[in-house]
C-alpha cells in the first residue's frame, strides 16, 4: 500500500475497542486524533510505547487530542494488555487488517537486521472535520516506540 502524507484524506475505519465496542474516525468529530499503529499488544517495546502514551495522555487531552493504538490484535487480548499494564488509551482491534493496510502501516521493514514484512510502526495526526471526514496533518512511518511519545509531544509543542 502507498504511504499517506500531509493533506491526503485520512481513510475512515470502524474497529472494536477493547471492550467490543464499534469506533469509527468520524466518532471523533470535530477534533484531532493521533492514531498510532503497534505490531502487537503484550511485547516490550509495544508495551513501553502504550504505557509512554498513557503517561502522557492529560497532557494529549488538554492540547485537544484523542490517541488511539491500532494493531492486529483480537480485542480480549487488547483488554489483557490494558489491565497488565494500567494502560489508559483506547487501543483497537484490526485483526483483518484492513485499517493497517489502509494507512500503508503494512510493508517491509526492518527486524534485528533483517527485513521482513509486517507492521510497520506508525503515526498519524489527523484533523477530523465537522462532518468526520480526517485530512492527515503528519505521517510517521518506522518510529522507535521508545522515545516516541516525548519526540511526538516535542513536535506539538507541549
Amino acid at each position: 500500500m502507498a504511504q499517506l502524507v500531509r493533506g491526503d484524506q485520512a481513510p475512515d475505519f470502524r474497529l472494536q475497542d477493547s471492550n467490543g465496542t464499534w469506533v469509527s474516525l468520524a466518532d471523533y468529530a470535530p477534533g484531532k486524533v493521533i492514531l498510532y499503529f503497534y505490531p502487537a499488544a503484550l511485547t516490550p517495546t509495544c508495551t513501553v510505547q502504550a504505557v509512554d502514551f498513557s503517561a502522557a495522555l492529560t497532557d494529549f487531552r488538554e492540547a485537544g487530542y484523542t490517541i488511539l493504538g491500532v494493531s492486529p490484535d483480537d480485542p480480549g487480548t487488547l483488554k489483557t494488555f490494558i489491565g497488565r499494564n494500567n494502560l489508559s488509551v483506547t487501543l483497537l482491534s484490526d485483526p483483518s487488517m484492513s485499517t493497517i493496510q489502509a494507512y500503508g502501516a503494512w510493508g517491509e521493514r526492518l527486524m534485528w537486521g533483517k527485513t521482513i514484512t509486517g507492521l510497520i510502526r506508525s503515526t498519524f495526526i489527523i484533523d477530523v472535520d465537522g462532518e468526520g471526514k480526517g485530512t492527515i496533518q503528519e505521517a510517521e512511518y518506522s518510529v522507535r516506540g521508545t522515545g516516541h511519545v516525548d519526540r511526538l509531544r516535542e513536535k506539538l509543542g507541549f
